[in-house]
């Protein structure tokens, strides 16, 4: 019953936070994108949300308990550094083109009403499909904990996230969204660390994990590689997967509506670069602590079921105190994630899809609509769609990867893209992503782990850019808008320069402690257990290596940012753009 309250009570507080919000939006601007003006801890809070999401607390923690915690890390350093160097690269110029939702930058880069459509069709699709698993998974958690129906908590869910959506829009967005993040921020950090504290510290759940049997090769950096269960079969076959989808979440990272479309909220990009920095540092404290947690979890019960690993160490081995602050924290994420995902669906709809409306009156009117609709289709879907969580969720993100990923780069550092280029990118990521995906869901096609569908798929987008734009030309508008892209703006100024360089220091020595903290506390203790256990001198080495590039990525991401903190912009940009070459 306690936890039954404590998830009411948790979607009673999000519902008055978000109708609060409300009373501040009085114009278009202020619905869609908060009014321009959210300061860095907002925008750190909904980013972080909105990527930490029921899929990350149950499917990918669940991962790290099947066996694969150190796996996760190399992915999570190689993906995470994506948020930053996204904000640089994308982010900041997104930000200075003032547009109301992506797919609308798209269309004003590329001067094409098409493009924008284009885009707003697959913001559509695949956030939906994404929307569909994180409501699932706040479902899951409901079931789990109060024994109520499925249904009722997804009923409950819905009504929540989509009645603050409807009234508030993004301002309200953004701050439930900041008040999750600290919720589960702190569920994670307190939780991880009861648990390794309760099994010896770190030295304990390395020896722990060394010792079992039911899952050997758990505590090495490839993780498990023998039995039924294993994932890969090779060392180097984890790492390429480890690899891979680190590189294609990183493009998940910098291009995706639900990560980009915070940065238009930001009030200026000195914002969206300082959020993008902490948003790393934050992801990466996050993974460290909660892999090794997953896989801690088997020392208690080696044999559940992976996505439910964290509901069941939270109700059965944490005080209840702190086992419902986590499985509140861990509701809050699927539900943030519902509330960015809804909304971006909404007003894409309203925004890049529909005509376009003739006042702000009719504009806020038509976003409202839309997300009621969409809200109620994605309710009824995950109520008769079986659930998977970390499938359908992974599976949607990647989508953006392959064609958002090609087409926002270029757009940004590419003087010989046009509108057909941009458009037929979007369309073949999207699409060869989507079929590749099936059919091998389907088992019609078999692909080795360096060959993900998303990366055949990008290459493809990336071919039909440069036919599409070979075979037409650049208009004056895309040459002119480009351009003004790269004028430095206002907010260079030093005063905000200077902040945002003591934020990339920040950064810079994060990773130098998640450097050291991973040598000391697992390779070291690893490397002391070596003559014990009989482990060569690969996985040793390999503890180490992890180590330091974990860190590492973090390191090279702050000093890229304090390096291009001035906004200088490119001058080549800048200045050539009257000619394509």
């Amino acid at each position: 019953m306690s936890y039954t309250l404590a998830i009411v009570f948790s979607l009673v507080c999000y519902f008055l936070i978000g109708n609060w919000a409300g009373r501040r939006v009085k114009h278009l601007d202020d619905y869609l994108v908060a009014g321009r003006n959210a300061p860095t801890f907002l925008i750190l809070g909904t980013l972080v949300a909105s990527y930490l999401s029921t899929s990350a607390f149950l499917g990918e923690t669940g991962f790290a308990y099947a066996g694969y915690p150190f796996v996760m890390l190399i992915f999570a350093a190689i993906s995470t550094s994506g948020c930053l160097l996204g904000a640089l690269a994308f982010g900041r110029y997104l930000r200075r083109s003032e547009a109301l939702t992506v797919p609308e930058f798209f269309g004003k880069r590329f001067a094409s009403r098409r493009v924008q459509c284009i885009a707003g069709i697959t913001t559509v699709v695949g956030l939906g499909a994404y929307l569909l698993g994180v409501m699932q998974g706040a479902g899951i958690m409901f079931e789990e904990l109060t024994g109520l129906p499925y249904w009722m908590g997804l009923l409950l869910v819905w009504l929540t996230f989509t009645s603050f959506i409807l009234y508030s829009g993004s301002a309200g967005v953004v701050l439930t969204d900041t008040v999750m993040f600290v919720i589960f921020s702190l569920a994670a950090i307190g939780g991880s660390i009861y648990i390794i504290s309760d099994l010896g510290g770190w030295q304990g759940v390395i020896g722990g994990l060394l010792s079992q049997t039911d899952k050997p090769g758990i505590a090495l950096w490839h993780g498990v590689l023998e039995g039924d269960g294993a994932q890969f079969s090779t060392p180097g076959e984890a790492a390429t997967w480890g690899v891979t989808l680190g590189l294609v979440w990183a493009a998940v990272l910098a291009a995706s509506p639900w990560q980009s479309s915070r940065y238009l909220m930001a009030r200026n990009e000195h914002v969206v670069m300082r959020s993008a920095m902490l948003t790393a540092v934050s992801l990466a404290v996050f993974y460290a602590l909660m892999m090794l947690t997953g896989a801690a979890i088997n020392l208690y019960m080696p044999d559940l079921e992976s996505e439910r690993s964290m509901i069941w160490a939270s109700l059965n081995v944490l005080p209840t105190w702190l086992g419902m602050i986590i499985l509140t924290g861990v509701f809050a994420a699927g539900l943030s994630s519902c509330s960015t995902f809804l909304s971006i669906i909404g007003f894409s709809i309203a925004n890049d899809i529909l005509p376009a409306s003739r006042s702000e009156a009719a504009a806020m009117r038509a976003s409202r609509i839309s997300v009621l609709l969409a809200g109620l289709v994605a309710f009824l879907l995950a109520l008769f769609q079986p659930p998977a969580v970390m499938a359908v969720v992974w599976f949607a993100a990647t989508l953006f990867a392959s064609s958002w990923g090609p087409v926002a780069l270029m757009s940004i550092w590419s003087r010989r893209i046009t509108a057909a280029g941009a458009a037929w990118g979007l369309i073949v990521g999207f699409a060869g992503n989507l079929l590749l995906s099936l059919a091998v869901q389907v088992e019609w096609i078999s692909l080795p782990v360096y060959l993900h569908p998303v990366v055949i798929s990008a290459i493809a987008a990336l071919v039909a850019i440069v036919i599409a734009s070979r075979l037409t030309e650049v208009s004056q508008a895309e040459r002119d808008y480009l351009a003004s892209l790269h004028r430095p703006s206002e907010a260079s100024r030093t005063a905000w320069e200077r902040g945002t360089r003591w934020i990339a220091i920040i950064t810079m020595l994060s990773g130098v402690l998640v450097s050291a903290f991973l040598w000391f506390q697992y390779a070291d203790t690893l490397s002391g257990y070596a003559s014990e256990y009989g482990l060569s001198r690969s996985a040793t080495l390999g503890a180490y290596v992890l180590a330091v590039g974990c860190g590492g990525m973090l390191l090279i991401a702050g000093a890229v940012g304090y390096r291009v903190a001035r906004c200088r912009g490119s001058a080549r940009m800048r200045h050539g753009a009257s000619s394509v070459v």
